[in-house]
């Protein structure tokens, strides 16, 4: 047993037991959870099991010290427990039957009877939050707070909407995978194609709550974005003739290349502008290419939302430099995207493509209509953007009043940071 937690926790976990017990709960508990659903086969009772391992986590770890694998302690601990409850159910014996000892001993999983199947129970995860039973904002929700370990408030945040929607979106979901009795498995067929998108969806959510984390003291979490990159990559090598599987990877890839030089040596955020784009890592742009090399030549009409969303990621992955950007290809791009999927976020970052490409008076009549958007009332990027483009037209009262204003609206502790710093440069 170890008295600290993992090196990579937060200042504030090393030196507080309960912050390190949680801090490694939210990265691990969608393991926990993917590990222990396909034991009980019902998301909502793993769930509830996750937690009591969490309680226990809170009782010993204060007193006995962190584990030197925190990770697998939980799983472990959750795993005994979902035994325990299936010993107690009266079919004890044939689930016993289905799930062999492999829950309790080292001893391998059996072969998938299908060609196709793969032994990820995080995938198996996805899929099963992804049913058609539920409504999409329900399965987005729920895999959010499953696999992304995101709060009801955080997910709420993601979505734009209150967080008693979001609370019963969740419940609901859970009630209806168990009470249909949704099977915990990666479909195949048409099932598999039927829910793709939803899958997608879902991946690409979490990869961004892993790319510029909504709340909290971190900028990044690097756990969830190596998840989703992960999962999309399983999925392309599992579905290679679907183009917006490709997309989607290619995408992550591209995004994923910025990493190491998205923050700087305190961990606050370095914006695009301002990256040492020596630090992107060459090989994974060399993967996005080759992704989505594969994405077109799979494609037989218009190119999908990702397709579009991977070729603007191109654009930035080969420019040396800011200013060798190709602005008005992306700016074109992203009209294309608006056309396919009309959405007031796209719209906004349009707007900073067309401030980079034509200027920031072209841009700002493109904000400036937003504004009245109800969806991004509480979307703290809207009065960032508008502060960047007023501060650009020499209108600094007005941009620090937008820059303070996004500041007061970011959950996240280093963006708001980076927002009142912004605001503070506008200073008279």
């Amino acid at each position: 047993m170890s008295t600290q937690p993992p090196a990579d926790a937060p200042a504030d976990a090393r030196t507080d037991p309960r912050h390190a017990i949680e801090t490694v709960f939210r990265l691990e508990s969608p393991r926990v959870i993917a590990g222990v659903a396909r034991i009980v086969r019902d998301v909502g009772i793993a769930e509830e099991l996750a937690q009591d391992a969490l309680v226990a986590a809170l009782e010993q770890w204060p007193r006995d010290g962190v584990p030197d694998n925190p990770g697998a302690w939980l799983m472990a601990t959750a795993r005994h427990r979902a035994v325990d409850l299936v010993r107690r159910r009266e079919n004890y014996a044939r689930k016993l039957a289905e799930i062999g000892r492999s829950t309790v001993t080292t001893a391998p999983q059996e072969e998938p009877a299908d060609p196709e199947d793969i032994d990820d129970d995080l995938l198996r995860l996805v899929f099963t939050t992804c049913h058609p039973v539920l409504s999409p904002e329900a399965r987005t929700a729920l895999t959010l707070r499953l696999l992304g370990g995101l709060t009801t408030a955080e997910i709420a945040r993601a979505f734009l909407v209150p967080e008693p929607t979001v609370a019963q979106r969740i419940v609901r979901a859970k009630r209806t995978l168990a009470t249909r009795n949704v099977a915990f498995e990666v479909p195949y067929g048409p099932d598999r194609e039927a829910r793709l998108g939803s899958v997608l969806d879902v991946i690409y959510l979490i990869y961004n709550e892993g790319y510029a984390a909504t709340a909290g003291d971190d900028w990044l979490r690097p756990s969830l974005c190596e998840d989703a990159l992960r999962l999309a990559r399983v999925l392309a090598g599992l579905m290679p003739k679907e183009p917006e599987v490709h997309a989607l990877a290619s995408l992550l890839e591209f995004q994923s290349s910025r990493t190491a030089a998205r923050t700087g040596p305190d961990g606050e955020p370095v914006l695009l502008r301002d990256q040492n784009r020596r630090r992107w890592n060459r090989m994974l742009i060399a993967r996005g290419i080759r992704a989505l090399a594969r994405a077109d030549a799979t494609a037989t009409g218009a190119p999908g939302p990702y397709a579009l969303q991977a070729a603007i990621a191109a654009c930035h992955a080969h420019a040396y430099t800011y200013e060798e950007t190709d602005w008005r290809s992306i700016a074109t791009l992203y009209g294309l995207l608006a056309a396919r999927s009309p959405s007031p976020v796209v719209e906004l970052n349009r707007a900073v493509a067309v401030s980079m490409a034509e200027g920031p008076a072209a841009a700002l009549e493109i904000v400036d209509p937003l504004t009245a958007e109800p969806a991004l009332s509480g979307y703290h990027l809207l009065p960032s953007v508008r502060g960047d483009l007023l501060a650009r037209l020499g209108r600094t009262a007005e941009a620090r009043a937008e820059f303070e204003r996004a500041a007061g609206l970011a959950r996240n502790e280093r963006e708001r940071e980076l927002l009142l710093a912004r605001a503070r440069e506008c200073a008279p």
